[in-house]
């Protein structure tokens, strides 16, 4: 191995990018990261020279840098909808309840510990019925019977 950098430099190198990405705006040099990361992973396996190692650096910052806009891409398609981070009502999902009130055409109430839900199942169901909840569709909850 004449002329090459040494592995370590290039793990040293991925994780001071890494870090760089902390205060940089924007979410592209986590993907450099992952190309000089790699680059250590393929030094360590091969004895390889440094104008390989520099080609084979270039070529997984492009691949990583197209994975990360498809990455990225699909990401903004699935919309915020789809995001559960501070979705507190997606919680609610699997926990168990009774029908406060017999549901008329598949609309009523449920009780979850001390609140009062609206409610929605593809049955009517008779006060008392334990339900477990499936859904939240806006303020309303989707039950089934547990």
């Amino acid at each position: 191995m004449t002329g090459a950098i040494s592995p370590w430099v290039w793990a040293v190198a991925a994780v001071v990018i890494a870090f760089l990405e902390l205060p940089v705006p924007g979410n592209y040099l986590i993907w450099f990261a992952c190309a000089a990361a790699l680059t250590a992973l393929v030094g360590f396996a091969i004895d390889w020279t440094l104008n390989a190692q520099l080609a084979f650096f270039s070529a997984a910052c492009l691949i990583s840098c197209v994975a990360g806009y498809f990455v990225y891409r699909r990401l903004a398609l699935r919309g915020p909808d789809t995001d559960v981070v501070n979705r507190r009502d997606l919680e609610l999902v699997g926990q168990s309840g009774l029908a406060s009130e017999a549901f008329v055409n598949g609309h009523g109430r449920i009780r979850l510990n001390d609140t009062l839900w609206l409610a929605e199942g593809d049955e009517d169901f008779a006060a008392g019925t334990a339900l477990t909840i499936t859904a939240v569709h806006g303020t309303s909850l989707v039950v089934r019977r547990k």
